[in-house]
């Protein structure tokens, strides 16, 4: 099977500034990939370049094994969603999403079709763009990425706007897409709705990455917490045995080790436990804060190419 997206040593410099760094990664099908980093990391530039709008310095950036500019028709392959106000204000809904088909070779059925998958109600298609508050507009900018049944979804910022009904139905949308073997690359602020949306995670700050990985594996903690009725004698013997404790003896205990080596030990030691269960995770947004402290803006911070 062919990997959907595939960034290889990808590099894009402005002058002195590089916006994007030696980044490589790649988002496979039935898998949604969150793409985060603060503003001025490098994402969007990352995205156009994905989308054929940004010519890279250096390496490569694959959709379906080639270059978007040398896809057939990419509009078919690879639904995009980069700017939601970059549409036609004097135009409606109805009138934007039917040129967009009439332009890819798509059916006019699916018009309506998406119109009413993304909540347009007949009424709202019918109004001008000018009138659209920004939660409609990416619904209709979701609309438009659909349009041509693609295979691959490449979408920045797409919750913006929405409602926490919006924001609901839209992780429903994405991971339907995904589950049906299809890709999905989703940048987004929203951490707490990525954290449940993204079975993977590109982290990047200063235009190189920082973290990769399953969002699992990214957010798991380390070590087993338990509690016991003597959390003094329970934190000797493990202390003993090289373990490093922390936390109070009278309360619960966090130990660098594994649940079944906890157990063991507290066995020998004939103390009885009242919890066992692996250390949690600090967060996705801990770990974004922590990861891409390097990109902290002051009050007085400059807008960077994002």
């Amino acid at each position: 099977m062919v990997t959907m997206i595939e960034i290889d040593h990808l590099t894009k410099r402005y002058g002195a500034f590089t916006a994007v760094d030696d980044v490589s990664f790649t988002a496979r099908p039935g898998v949604v990939t969150g793409f985060l980093g603060p503003n001025g990391a490098g994402k969007s530039t990352a995205m156009r370049i994905m989308c054929g709008l940004t010519p890279a310095s250096s390496g490569e950036a694959r959709i379906l094994g080639a270059r978007y500019r040398d896809l057939t028709n990419p509009a078919l392959q690879v639904g995009t969603l980069l700017d939601a106000s970059a549409q036609h204000a004097g135009r409606t809904g109805r009138e934007a999403l039917t040129l967009a088909a009439i332009a890819i070779g798509a059916p006019r059925t699916r018009v309506d079709e998406m119109l009413s998958l993304v909540g347009l109600t007949p009424d709202e298609s019918r109004r001008r763009l000018r009138n659209y508050s920004l939660g409609m507009r990416q619904r209709l900018g979701i609309a438009g990425a659909l349009l041509g049944d693609p295979q691959v979804l490449i979408l920045d910022e797409p919750a913006n706007g929405l409602d926490p009904q919006g924001i609901h139905w839209m992780r429903g949308l994405l991971r339907g897409f995904a589950d049906q073997g299809r890709t999905v690359l989703l940048s987004s602020h929203l951490l707490h709705e990525v954290e449940q949306t993204a079975d993977e995670i590109i982290m990047i700050g200063r235009g190189r990455i920082v973290a990769q990985g399953a969002t699992s594996e990214l957010l798991a903690g380390q070590g087993t917490v338990v509690a016991s009725l003597d959390g003094a004698r329970l934190a000797e013997a493990l202390r003993r045995e090289g373990h490093a404790v922390s936390g109070a003896a009278d309360g619960e205990l966090t130990v660098d080790t594994d649940g079944e080596t906890v157990g063991r030990v507290a066995l020998q030691a004939q103390v009885v436990l009242t919890a066992l269960r692996p250390a949690q995770g600090a967060g996705l947004e801990q770990m974004f804060l922590e990861l891409t402290a390097g990109d902290a803006r002051g009050t007085n911070g400059q807008e960077a190419v994002a």
